[in-house]
């Protein structure tokens, strides 16, 4: 048996407390199924097993303090840890790519590393608390974009509770699908602004 599915064989019996190990360590850079995870919870919330407000709020809590704790670590030992973490080759093309994004995209960069860039996030937190990024707008853009994620993946699960293994199965895609909505999105506004400025 995987990890994965001993840890869904577990949620019914410690539902809310593995939610919160699973999200809030996921959240440190832990390669676990969070996204599956609260879309199993939410599909047992919507048999009655649990009250969704109760697992929304459990799972956002976790998150959030998942990458408060990501944050402080880069703020207290980020000039140490930031080298360390990029001794692993994979790692360090995150680490760089995680660093373009908040040079790009500053606030704008957390918000969307919490869901649309998830594999980001944990090295976005280590880098903003690293740089002294603003504490109260990294707070700010990561709650609105944890309870992007948080929705996102529960309400799927609620929605869709008697198909839940076959969304499972196809989860890894919905990112690509967002990023590729969301790249269209921007093109067609960047389209629509050069229209304008040609009138």
């Amino acid at each position: 048996m995987t990890l994965t599915e001993t840890l869904l064989a577990s949620l019914p019996s410690y539902g809310l407390l593995l939610l919160a190990l699973v999200v809030g360590i996921s959240c440190l850079g832990a390669p676990l199924p969070a996204s599956i995870v609260m879309m199993l919870m939410g599909a047992l919330a919507a048999a009655g097993d649990f009250t969704l407000a109760y697992v929304i709020a459990v799972a956002l809590a976790s998150a959030v303090a998942g990458d408060q704790i990501g944050y402080m670590l880069g703020r207290v030992a980020g000039q140490r840890l930031v080298p360390i973490v990029s001794r692993d080759p994979s790692r360090r093309k995150a680490i760089e790519r995680a660093q373009q994004e908040m040079d790009a995209r500053g606030y704008l960069a957390v918000f969307l590393t919490r869901w649309l860039l998830s594999p980001l996030g944990p090295y976005l937190n280590l880098l903003a608390g690293a740089s002294g990024f603003s504490w109260a707008r990294f707070t700010l853009a990561g709650l609105l974009g944890e309870t992007v994620w948080v929705g996102l993946y529960t309400g799927l699960g609620a929605a869709f509770s008697e198909s839940v293994t076959e969304i499972a199965e196809i989860s890894g895609s919905i990112s690509g699908f967002l990023a590729a909505g969301a790249v269209a999105a921007f093109l067609g506004f960047k389209l629509l602004q050069s229209l304008r400025s040609k009138d």
